[in-house]
C-alpha cells in the first residue's frame, strides 16, 4: 500500500507499520489493482481511501464513529462514515442524526452532508471497510479492511489519552467490543438508519454525553455545529 497516490498522516503510517507489511495487506493491495484493471469503478478515489486517519491523527482523536461500507453511488463517498461530498443529498442516516442532534444540543440541521468538521477536530470518522465497487453494496466486505480498521481501533484504544466511542449498531457494537472501558467512554445505541433509529438512537444523547465526558478529563469539546457552508480542506 505504499502508493504514492495515497495520503496517510504521518502518526497514523508509524503505528500501523505492521499492517502494510502483513500478507493480507498485500492480498488487498492486489484484489484493489486487479479489480481497477477489469475496469471497475472503486469508492471512494485512491487518495480518499485513508482520508479519516489523515484528518484526525492518531494523537489528536478524541471520539470515534464507526460505520460499515462507503457509499456506493456516484459522487458520495469520500472517506469518511456517514458522510458525503458537498452538493450530495443528505443520506437517510445523516439526516437522522441531525435530527438526534437537534433534540441533545439545539443545533439545527446541517444543509450538507459534508462533515470534515467534525474531523479535524479529532471525530474520527472510520468505516470498518475502506473501498466498495460502484453500485454494489458491500462488494468488498471480506478481502482484508476489516483487518485493518481493527488494528486502527486498537491503535487509539491503546493511547492514554481517553477518547469515546460512539457505536450505532450490533455491528459496530462487535467490532469495537474489546475497547478499554476503564479508560474511555463506550456509548452504544441503536444504528441511525430509518429502520433502526425508532429503537433507541432517538434521545440517546451520545453528544451531549461525548462531550461532559471530553471536558471532565480536560479535554476541548466538539464543535458539532456543521458550518452553514461545507468547509473543503482538499
Amino acid at each position: 500500500m505504499a502508493d504514492t497516490s495515497i495520503k496517510l498522516e504521518e502518526s497514523w503510517k508509524q503505528a500501523l507499520t505492521p499492517e502494510f507489511s502483513a500478507p493480507y495487506m498485500a492480498s488487498l493491495k492486489a484484489f484493489l489493482k486487479a479489480e481497477k484493471q477489469q475496469g471497475k469503478v472503486i469508492f471512494p478515489k485512491g487518495s480518499e481511501y485513508f482520508r479519516a486517519l489523515d484528518l484526525t491523527p492518531l494523537g489528536q482523536v478524541k471520539a470515534v464513529i464507526l460505520g460499515q461500507d462507503p457509499y456506493h453511488g456516484d459522487g458520495q463517498a469520500h472517506g469518511l462514515c456517514f458522510s458525503v461530498q458537498p452538493g450530495v443529498r443528505i443520506p437517510p442516516s445523516l439526516v437522522n442524526i441531525y435530527k438526534e442532534m437537534q433534540v441533545d444540543l439545539g443545533i439545527p440541521p446541517a444543509r450538507h452532508g459534508y462533515l470534515e468538521h467534525w474531523a479535524t477536530q479529532g471525530v474520527l470518522l472510520l468505516n470498518s471497510v475502506l473501498t466498495v465497487e460502484r453500485s454494489l453494496a458491500a462488494s468488498h466486505q471480506g478481502r482484508g479492511w476489516e483487518k485493518f480498521t481493527d488494528a486502527v481501533i486498537a491503535r487509539v484504544n491503546e493511547q492514554e489519552t481517553p477518547a469515546v466511542f460512539m457505536l450505532w449498531g450490533s455491528y459496530a457494537q462487535k467490532k469495537a467490543a474489546f475497547v478499554d472501558q476503564r479508560k474511555h467512554l463506550v456509548l452504544k445505541a441503536p444504528h441511525p438508519s430509518p429502520l433502526s433509529a425508532n429503537n433507541g438512537f432517538f434521545g440517546s444523547r451520545h453528544f451531549s454525553k461525548a462531550n461532559a465526558f471530553l471536558m471532565a478529563n480536560g479535554i476541548e469539546p466538539i464543535d458539532w455545529q456543521l458550518p452553514e457552508k461545507p468547509e473543503t480542506t482538499a
